[in-house]
């Protein structure tokens, strides 16, 4: 009695619906304001063995401003060979909220014809914003993972990218970017993706849990009308990120990767009836060189002549009938079946949307 139990609530398991996905409102989308910041500057790493960008002008004009602010003047028309030093362009996100004083990771990449960063420093380097603001400065010796060995005779050995390191903890934030976070009336909250049903149901979800806070402004933002102070705002803000809402469902969409061949269909895609017939034709031509030898004395010619031979085979079509409203296991089994490539896929996909059977966009990318 047990056993038939358990079997017929596996047999209803199996005929109910699914319960539809859940997820957090922090993994849905971001709150506008409350996102990093990339930072870029120009600088020099020394300490190279030999590896480093040697009689580069912008490199030489670097070291000159380097060995300035250090008073040592180099004479006018001397160009310093600096086979031990290159010109790097640094690399940084600065986080939300982040303070003077805080640390962040920078990331190191040759600018010139340095063949390897092992082993060298970055002198101090400003960090700027979009504005052309100084938001941080950098420093430190560089872990590069990469390695690059030149023997005499040219030949080369390379593991990994030795023309790029990272300095964790390499820089030093020197400003804090203002994000109206608590002085701002109104918080905004924008999806991932734009989708109205999302969107009014992430509403509907903070207002069953803060009353009338919540409204939408379009297909991504949810506006959020929460009171002044960041304590208030932070303690509701952690709440309403871990407020649980089921999406919509996405867009049918049928993915193409013309350079690689991949093609993703995502859960969403139906067909309408419709018959899919796939076979092969392989043609097949060979080529054999005869050679004809006259007899002795005939005063003839050896004459090399060509025979050619064309075969055509044909594998037999295999057709496979879909019903309407098929799911994504049903269209898979159905390709399977018929053992399609890559390439025929697109074409068959391409095919039924053409005949008005696939309810789905094809991207092309």
């Amino acid at each position: 009695m047990f056993r038939l139990i358990l079997s017929c609530l596996a047999l209803i398991g199996a005929i109910l619906p699914g319960a539809a996905q859940a997820d957090r409102v922090r993994d849905l989308g971001v709150f506008q304001g409350v996102r990093a910041n990339q930072l870029t500057g120009y600088g020099v790493v020394v300490g190279l063995a030999g590896s480093g960008d040697d009689d580069l002008q912008y490199l030489a004009q670097a070291m000159r401003g380097v060995s300035g602010r250090m008073g040592i003047n180099l004479p006018a028309g001397v160009s310093p060979s600096l086979k031990n030093a290159a010109a790097v362009i640094i690399t940084a996100d600065l986080p939300a909220f982040a303070k003077p004083g805080q640390a962040i990771d920078i990331t190191v990449s040759t600018l010139g014809k340095a063949k390897s960063l092992r082993g060298g420093t970055l002198i101090m380097t400003p960090l700027y914003g979009a504005d052309g603001q100084i938001y941080a400065m950098a420093q430190g010796n560089l872990a590069v993972g990469g390695l690059g060995i030149t023997a005499k005779d040219g030949s080369q050995l390379t593991v990994n990218i030795p023309t790029v390191g990272r300095i964790a903890d390499g820089a030093t934030v020197e400003r804090a970017v203002a994000t109206g976070f608590d002085t701002s009336p109104v918080l905004r909250y924008n999806l991932h993706e734009a989708d109205f049903l999302t969107a009014g149901r992430v509403r509907d979800a903070v207002n069953r849990q803060y009353p009338g806070i919540a409204s939408v402004e379009d297909g991504v933002t949810i506006a959020l009308h929460l009171p002044p102070g960041a304590d208030a705002r932070a303690t509701m803000l952690a709440s309403i990120e871990m407020i649980d809402v089921a999406p919509g469902e996405t867009a049918a969409r049928i993915i193409v990767n013309s350079r690689t061949g991949t093609v993703v269909i995502n859960s969403a895609v139906r067909l309408s009836p419709a018959a899919i017939s796939h076979g092969k034709l392989t043609v097949r031509i060979e080529e054999k060189a005869r050679v004809s030898q006259p007899n002795g004395f005939s005063n003839g010619k050896t004459v090399v002549t060509s025979d050619s031979k064309i075969t055509a085979d044909e594998e037999p079509a295999h057709v496979a009938l879909m019903r309407g409203g098929a799911s994504l296991a049903r269209i898979v089994d159905a390709l399977n079946l018929l053992g399609v490539t890559p390439s025929d896929l697109v074409a068959i996909l391409e095919g039924l949307k053409q005949a008005g059977a696939l309810r789905a966009e094809m991207v092309v990318i």
